[in-house]
């Protein structure tokens, strides 16, 4: 199983654990592939409308989120750690090629643990202080998180091909 490096601690981070069963490789093929992930990242009726993955560490991760109403959310930033099929680690701290960001948020951890046609799904989120992670907390990280692994899922047992 792919463990967290530090101690999450509940006054900063937020975490999600579910087991989920569907494959950890398309999982991971519906994470980190801009066409699969427009279709579950955000809750309905919200949808993402661009994305834009360079899957390295320093590489952008990027996606607009358009609401029913028209309104726009940009979220921008970089990835820290890619190990394929076990662990995503991206920021809005920083922005691509490491840059610092001005108004950062949090820092990402997506951990997967396969087994077969299942996934232990591990997401946390981690803040710089106690203010951020209550915001988060507040916008509904655990339902809105919760909902996208369940899209994500429903959207694989629909039998998106991976690319």
């Amino acid at each position: 199983m792919t463990s967290l490096p530090f101690k999450t601690d509940p006054k900063l981070d937020l975490v999600l654990e579910r087991n989920i069963d569907v494959p950890v490789d398309l999982v991971w093929k519906a994470w980190t592939t801009p066409e699969h992930l427009k279709h579950w990242f955000c809750p309905k009726p919200w949808m993402v409308t661009e994305c834009e993955i360079d899957l390295r560490p320093g590489g952008i991760f990027r996606s607009i989120m358009r609401g029913p109403e028209g309104q726009e959310f940009e979220n921008i930033g970089c990835y820290l750690e890619v190990v394929p099929n076990k662990k995503l680690v991206f920021t809005d701290t920083l922005l691509p090629g490491y840059r610092p960001a001005a108004n950062p948020f949090f820092t990402a951890y997506l951990l997967l643990d396969g087994n077969g046609e299942r996934t232990r799904y591990t997401a946390v989120a981690m803040h710089g202080n106690e203010d951020a992670r209550k915001k988060h907390e507040d916008m509904g990280f655990h339902d809105g998180w919760g909902t996208v692994v369940t899209q994500m899922v429903a959207f694989i047992k629909a039998g998106f091909k991976p690319t």
